[in-house]
């Protein structure tokens, strides 16, 4: 079954690429922050919305970001 999810990732990452990455540079980092705005916006409190995952990856990804490059305020 894993190998078949494997394959079925792999066919459709060529479209979702460019959207879920973790961001190596600032402007990778700021275009994820718009993306999660956006999904934000859309999305707001509703758990169930079948884009609710997805706000939840990107700010995974952001989150990490900023754990390994922004300093935190003192």
């Amino acid at each position: 079954m894993l190998a078949r999810d494997v394959q079925q990732v792999e066919r459709i990452w060529p479209s979702v690429r460019d959207v879920v990455y973790y961001p190596h540079t600032e402007a990778e980092y700021n275009r994820l922050v718009s993306l999660l705005d956006s999904l934000v916006d859309e999305v707001g409190e509703d758990e169930s919305h079948s884009l609710a995952s997805l706000m939840e990856v990107i700010g995974v990804l952001i989150e990490k970001y900023e754990d390994e490059h922004v300093p935190e305020l003192t």
